[in-house]
């Protein structure tokens, strides 16, 4: 039987799997949420959210898909690893993943091509120019929005965000035919610095910070009832949750994987909730075995 359900819950309250469902909207994620929708109805372009490690990044765009995808006119595409070795690798990758039918957009500049070509041996400049094609039809025929968001941002090599800026160039004379989100750590901000007439095409641009002391307390019972907990009390008690946030500094993803280890701690040791000493128990622990010592280094 999983951990969960002998503390009587319906599924795993804790864990750091991107679930839009356990997303807690704290003031800061609501922000965020609030103004990227609006941006993307309003298809002005680019947005930008900046955070470090472990602040949410990553659920909110899973969360921002989930709020766009039964709206049947939003056309949307993920990239979760965004390191692409060329500009041509990247728009192969946009034609395959949009599913762009290719062949149409190609033949119509080329009436004349062998049926054998295949997408990965189209040039730069035509893969541009069926992108564009695609574009100009889902968004002005269609009336359509396609919307790019790429988690990791940061990753992206100096070629592909020059061939992103590119691509926020294709507008009429109202709106953006792209909608671009833009989701990294904190040196994103640099490569965008780097690139000319890049910052200034930003519409949107919001960094996330940790979590408040009250925010983490919320998070923590949001996540519980979420995963079916329906007691009135508190399963994990206020001393708890102050040391759990003084550990984790308002980072999320710290303060549920404290939470994690506190339920299973609950359980071995038969208990009725979290209390701070089964938290500093768990915090020694860390200090013990030498694993806080390797975070503090950069492990």
């Amino acid at each position: 039987m999983s951990y969960y359900k002998i503390l009587g819950l319906h599924r795993e309250p804790f864990s750091t799997s991107p679930d839009p469902d356990f997303f807690y909207l704290s003031k800061e994620h609501d922000l965020a949420l609030t103004n990227l929708l609006i941006e993307l109805h309003l298809r002005r372009g680019l947005s930008v959210i900046l955070g470090d490690v472990g602040t949410g990044k990553t659920t909110l765009s899973r969360k921002l898909v989930q709020c766009l995808r039964h709206r049947g006119e939003f056309i949307l595409h993920v990239i979760l690893d965004p390191y692409f070795e060329t500009e041509q690798h990247l728009l192969n990758s946009l034609v395959r993943n949009f599913e762009i039918p290719w062949d149409q957009y190609y033949g119509t500049q080329n009436s004349g091509a062998p049926a054998q070509v295949t997408a990965p041996q189209i040039g730069l400049m035509d893969l541009k120019e069926i992108f564009q094609k695609f574009l100009y039809d889902q968004c002005i025929i269609k009336n359509k929005t396609v919307v790019l968001i790429v988690d990791e941002a940061q990753k992206l090599s100096q070629e592909s965000m020059e061939m992103l800026r590119v691509m926020l160039n294709y507008e009429t004379n109202e709106n953006k035919l792209l909608q671009l989100v833009l989701l990294g750590q904190l040196e994103l901000h640099s490569k965008i610095m780097r690139i000319s007439n890049f910052f200034d095409r930003v519409s949107f641009k919001y960094a996330l910070n940790p979590l408040s002391l009250d925010e983490t307390r919320h998070m923590i019972h949001f996540r519980m009832k979420q995963a079916g907990y329906e007691d009135d009390g508190d399963f994990f008690f206020e001393d708890a949750v102050r040391l759990i946030h003084e550990s984790a500094r308002g980072y999320p993803r710290k303060i549920m994987m404290l939470c994690h280890r506190a339920l299973k701690a609950v359980i071995m040791k038969d208990a009725t909730g979290v209390d701070e000493r089964m938290v500093r128990n768990i915090i020694e622990e860390d200090v013990r075995s030498g694993w806080l010592t390797l975070q503090k280094s950069g492990f």
